[in-house]
């Protein structure tokens, strides 16, 4: 695999090229971490006003997928366990982190968390696999 610094153009998350989606960049942060900022927005909507939670947890797992392909390890999220603290109002602007805690082979551990205003509203722990051909 070649690092070419998008996944893929027309990801639901990332992708700049698809127009229903949530056009999210993510950037590096630190050594095996990602971060975002993505404001939540009305077409994006659950509830009364409140961001959709599969939307919340969908920035959680595309952040695990970017943690390893800064590191040019292409992954697919094998388990994912979230726990949403608050809802997310329309309108918030939403920080989203993530970053590897333990590899172990071909999998690694990581975390991530979304926090509006500093204060925590969604986490989640996740196992991913990485393809043979990349795993260090």
């Amino acid at each position: 695999m070649s690092f070419s610094g998008t996944k893929d153009a027309t990801c639901y998350v990332c992708g700049p090229e698809n127009p229903m989606g949530l056009q999210v960049p993510f950037e590096r942060d630190g050594e095996m971490g990602s971060r975002a900022r993505y404001i939540a927005r009305k077409e994006h909507g659950g509830w009364n006003g409140l961001l959709h939670g599969g939307v919340t947890f969908s920035l959680m797992d595309e952040a695990f997928g970017w943690c390893l392909f800064f590191q040019e390890i292409p992954a697919m999220t094998a388990k994912i366990e979230t726990r949403f603290h608050k809802p997310v109002r329309i309108g918030s602007v939403m920080e989203i982190r993530a970053w590897v805690v333990r590899q172990r082979k071909k999998l690694f551990d990581a975390r991530a968390e979304v926090r509006v205003d500093g204060e925590l509203v969604a986490e989640s722990e996740a196992v991913l696999f990485a393809a043979a051909s990349a795993a260090r």
